[in-house]
């Protein structure tokens, strides 16, 4: 056979053998998912590798991603998972063809690193390791029929024929459309329980007066986050789906009377409206997670009452469906500031990605030690015994909000013209209550803000400035001072270990 054709067919087996492992690897994944919307979502291969990824990774590289990627830290962690895997696929299917063992050990070993990250999860079932199992079976099965049928000429050892082209054609077509079939059955089993908008929620027993409009400004931030709108930062790669009819919340550790209540009989316990502001501590100065909203709920120190909660515990260790983990003061849960036990969010049950059907909502603290999303148990316990997620990583143990405030308008780099420029954002002194806002100028003497309306001290208030802005380069800060008189601290610090401080500094330009 003249060189050049040996070349070609060489080449086409390769590059067969290559596509044949990452249509191996996808109709895997695949599989797997399916597998796991029935088992457990959080042990699909990709989730679970993605989620001890997660786990492993050092607290500064995590606040980098969620200060510069966002709400776009997941899909791109899930992607670079599924990538990288796709790339080993590819190089499993080149070796494979001049060692078929590789096609029964290249899976073997992808199958092992999946169910190990499977059964590491907090709340690994005994079925964690199926979907792992089954990725590997469905993988290996694709790559034998891609990679093992193809022949090997007598005389040319390692120059493997190609599968015809339509066999491989064919092929390719029924492994793509079965693994897309798979996918989609698997992301819709995965999250059809999640129906937040099937529950009607109670009455509350102790209802606010409708909240006043807020400031009418350009670019400001609505004083009422939506729902829609609202930060979510958490460690789930895959929203929980969780059906009202199996919830369940457990309330034990130290306590007199351990107990379990159902979702009907949480639903009749007397519901609160409070309005109040979650930050999270990931948040640097002037940053954009933190909302306000009415909730609905339950007093956390009724629940934990009717525990009888006994002498020493000064934690409650709560506990996601997830087994994610957080860690709550039992002062913060059972003082004035009626911590609640959620189950609405601004008339509306919680959204799925915020927690539904119930989650934590503790006036005062960041959301990494007050806000438990998919909430399950409460344990009472002491910090000398147990850790929670984040507080096993370095962050602080209590997670008090530090008084802030924000310029939402202008933004930085603006340009802008001559005369009346409205200066506007919000400021937040929880625990204490917003007494002013001040801004100053390039530096200059500190000016007194209008105020928007007042909710209460758990809750943000928007403030605004008109100023006469006249043509060069700007400097503009803002502060609040609380109602103890005291000011914002001007001391930089990082989110780590208990959240950010400073001054929000935004530079304008009016031409």
């Amino acid at each position: 056979m003249p060189s050049d054709s040996l070349t070609r067919i060489r080449l086409r087996g390769r590059l067969q053998a290559a596509a044949a492992g990452v249509l191996a690897v996808l109709a895997g994944l695949a599989a797997g998912h399916l597998v796991a919307a029935l088992t457990g979502p959080d042990s699909s291969p990709a989730l679970a590798v993605g989620s001890r990824v997660i786990d492993l990774t050092p607290t500064p590289v995590k606040e980098w991603a969620v200060a510069s990627l966002g709400t776009w830290d997941k899909p791109l962690l899930i992607g670079g998972v599924v990538a990288i895997t796709l790339g080993l696929g590819a190089l499993v299917g080149l070796l494979a063809v001049r060692r078929r063992l590789i096609i029964w050990v290249g899976p073997l070993v992808l199958t092992v690193i999946a169910a190990v990250a499977a059964t590491l999860g907090p709340a690994a079932g005994p079925f964690a390791v199926v979907p792992a199992l089954v990725t590997g079976a469905v993988g290996t099965l694709v790559l034998w029929w891609f990679v093992g049928r193809a022949t090997v000429r007598p005389d040319e050892p390692g120059a493997p024929y190609a599968l015809p082209r339509r066999a491989f054609l064919t092929g390719s077509a029924v492994v793509g459309a079965s693994s897309a079939v798979a996918l989609v059955a698997g992301q819709y089993l995965t999250t059809v329980r999640q129906r937040p908008a099937t529950v009607v929620l109670p009455r509350p027993a102790e209802t606010l007066a409708p909240l006043p409009a807020g400031l009418d400004v350009e670019g400001i931030a609505p004083w009422v986050t939506p729902n829609q709108d609202f930060y979510r930062v958490d460690t789930s790669l895959i929203v929980p789906s969780v059906d009202v009819a199996d919830w369940r919340l457990s309330v034990d550790g130290m306590v007199d009377r351990p107990f379990i209540i159902t979702w009907d009989e949480l639903l009749a316990l007397p519901m609160i409206e409070r309005d109040v502001t979650l930050n999270c501590v990931s948040n640097e100065v002037g940053g954009p997670y933190i909302g306000g909203a009415r909730w609905l709920g339950v007093r956390v120190r009724d629940v934990l009452a009717r525990a009888g909660v006994q002498a020493g515990a000064d934690q409650v260790l709560s506990r996601s469906v997830d087994g994610f983990t957080l860690s709550t003061p039992v002062q913060a849960l059972t003082d004035g500031r009626d911590a609640l036990i959620a189950i609405g969010m601004n008339g509306r049950p919680l959204p799925a990605e915020h927690g539904f059907p119930a989650r934590l909502i503790t006036p005062g603290l960041y959301g990494y030690v007050g806000a438990t999303k998919w909430l399950t148990q409460l344990t009472l316990t002491t910090y000398e015994a147990k850790q929670a997620y984040w507080t096993e990583r370095g962050w602080a143990e209590r997670g008090p909000v530090k008084p802030s405030s924000r310029i939402d308008t202008p933004r930085s780099f603006a340009r802008l013209q001559p005369g009346r420029v409205m200066i506007a954002g919000e400021a937040w002194a929880q625990n204490i209550g917003v007494m002013r806002v001040q801004v100053r100028i390039d530096g200059g003497p500190w000016q007194n803000t209008d105020l928007g309306p007042d909710a209460g001290i758990q809750y943000w208030r928007q403030w605004r400035y008109a100023w006469a802005a006249t043509s060069g380069q700007h400097n503009l800060e803002c502060r609040v001072i609380d109602d103890s008189g005291a000011n914002q601290s001007e001391v930089r610090a990082t989110p780590f270990p208990d959240g950010s401080s400073g001054l929000q500094s935004v530079v304008v330009t009016v031409d």
